[in-house]
């Protein structure tokens, strides 16, 4: 089924993948290791090659389902030195075994940095000095260089186009190599981004940064991009195709782990060590633009400039209570905020929609996800009951248990390869081979998932203890709508008293409103907990 699904799901695609595919992770949400950008990287660059010589050399432990069962680390193998290709009927997936170098962009400008110096991976502090030197490069971009990777924001066939018409061969050939070849992209931001206690905005400029940028400081299309903000905040934004976002959060964990806990800063918040001022600077990529190529980037970077003013992004933290509180009422923290999702929803639009839970099937070999249908029967009922003032609070604490239940049940039956839906698409995709028709099929495939929803993971590694450091909490990452007249939202259960949500939707969806369905939400939670709350004499009144 991977095969299929990688195919049709994702490689087939001719519309944009920034904000319709690939998805993005913050940084901690309150610690702020350094104030300094290219120290910042300097570490968050070195952590992620020591991750990778991990990889290489089979040193990582394998994720454990229940602390017993070990999931498929098939994903893992192309997180580095991979990149998306753009074809005109189907993109491809570019894999090389090595990549000594990182692709950087900054302020227009492109460079490739060696990531080793004598046969040895470069320090930190080495690494900050390179990145440094790029930071104080004041040199203008080529004609048509600062939006070039504007091409892998649009639409894929113009991109395709544009690549084999102005990028096969000569220096615009050997620049776009050491693009697709490197280990993987990193961009020193211009702006400052991150958690602001005096500015309620700023989670949802954060996410929206991260998701789609300027629309051409990020390249889309590589396995993942490191961002590196101005003032030392940092977030990455990951294609989709590859693998799925519980591998980037692993190599995500370790990364965030060993620069604040294991490489750490001087008192001056520079990285550990002295540098080698002898390293050859980084090198300028060079690239001959032609007017029509000019063009061609303006015209996708037109598509991805609308697309990104369309996403409407709230991403906020519910600080009311958390995991510890969830488990005391005897349910499963997912369920409690999937019923949730459903009561909110159902405030928010006046009806029920089709709801889309990714579940992992990584019990199996080379398996992905599987999707679990939060909308029941169950669960109706449930949001019903809560919605009508004559119904008793014992009444919707009993329908609320059998709704849990049964979407727990679901969820063990998608992990452990019994779920619906990539059955169907299997049948989809054979009887489009068979040249069969079947409208049941046809319909059951076309009907858009107006709420989409995923939980990040979180911990996976336990590098860290997250309950003696507080301040190094994640907020999880998030991507955009799935439906233009609906909700994407992801949310992180960290530690015992933090939810945080993003929610996205499009600005151009009258019946859609992110803030708004994140105060519904918000609300949804505060009155499941009250029914719990309740003593029981009231409760039979």
């Amino acid at each position: 089924v991977s095969d299929w699904w990688e195919e049709y799901i994702y490689l087939r695609g001719r519309s944009p993948i920034m904000v319709n595919s690939n998805y993005y992770v913050m940084d901690f949400l309150y610690a702020r290791p350094t104030p300094f950008q290219a120290a910042r990287a300097g570490n968050a660059v070195h952590a992620i090659l020591l991750y990778r010589r991990k990889l290489d050399r089979e040193e990582l432990r394998p994720v454990m389902a229940l602390g017993v069962v070990p999931m498929c680390s098939y994903q893992m193998e192309r997180i580095f030195n991979t990149t998306r290709i753009p074809g005109k009927e189907a993109d491809s997936l570019l894999h090389v075994s090595e990549s000594k170098h990182l692709a950087v962009y900054h302020q227009g400008r492109f460079y490739k940095v060696w990531l080793y110096h004598g046969g040895k991976l470069l320090s930190p502090c080495d690494l900050e000095l390179q990145f440094q030197r790029i930071l104080d490069d004041p040199s203008e971009p080529q004609p048509g260089e600062e939006r070039l990777a504007a091409l892998t924001a649009g639409d894929r066939l113009p991109w395709a186009e544009a690549r084999a018409r102005y990028f096969s061969h000569g220096r615009n050939r050997a620049a776009l190599d050491c693009i697709e070849r490197a280990a993987f992209f990193l961009t020193l931001d211009e702006d400052e981004c991150g958690y602001n206690a005096e500015n309620e905005n700023s989670l949802d400029e954060f996410a929206k940064s991260l998701l789609h940028g300027r629309c051409y400081d990020r390249w889309f299309d590589k396995s993942f991009t490191l961002v590196v903000y101005r003032n030392g905040k940092l977030g990455a934004n990951a294609e989709h195709s590859w693998a799925d976002a519980p591998i980037v959060g692993h190599l995500w964990e370790f990364m965030l782990a060993t620069d604040q806990f294991q490489l750490g800063y001087s008192h001056s918040g520079h990285c550990q060590g002295e540098p080698n001022t002898t390293l050859p600077p980084p090198q300028r990529l060079q690239w001959e633009i032609p007017t029509e190529c000019r063009l061609a980037i303006d015209a996708s970077y037109s598509v991805a400039r609308a697309l990104a003013d369309d996403v409407d992004f709230h991403c906020f933290r519910f600080m009311d209570f958390g995991k510890g509180r969830i488990k005391k009422c005897r349910t499963s923290p997912d369920s409690f905020v999937q019923m949730a999702l459903q009561l909110a929803h159902f405030r928010d639009k006046g009806h029920f929609c089709l709801t889309y839970e990714a579940s992992m099937t990584r019990l199996f070999r080379e398996g992905r996800t599987e999707t679990v249908r939060s909308c029941t029967r169950e669960a109706t009922a449930f949001v019903c009951c809560m919605e009508d003032p004559d119904v008793s609070p014992s009444e919707c604490l009993k329908l609320f248990r059998e709704a849990a239940e049964k979407h727990q049940h679901l969820y063990r039956l998608a992990m452990t390869g019994a779920g619906i839906d990539r059955h169907l698409f299997c049948l989809y995709v054979v009887s489009r081979y068979l040249g069969l028709d079947s409208p049941f099929l046809a319909q059951v495939l076309s009907e858009p998932w107006r709420l989409s929803t995923s939980q990040t993971p979180q911990q996976q590694i336990r590098m860290f203890d997250l309950e003696t450091n507080p301040d190094h909490v994640s907020p999880g990452g998030g991507f955009g709508p799935v439906a233009n007249d609906g909700y994407g939202v992801s949310y992180i259960i960290a530690g015992e008293h933090l939810i945080t949500f993003h929610v996205s939707s499009k600005h151009s969806s009258p019946q859609t409103d992110s803030k708004r369905f994140g105060r519904n939400i918000r609300q949804a939670l505060l009155d499941i907990a009250a029914l719990f709350d309740t003593p029981p004499r009231k409760m039979a009144n």
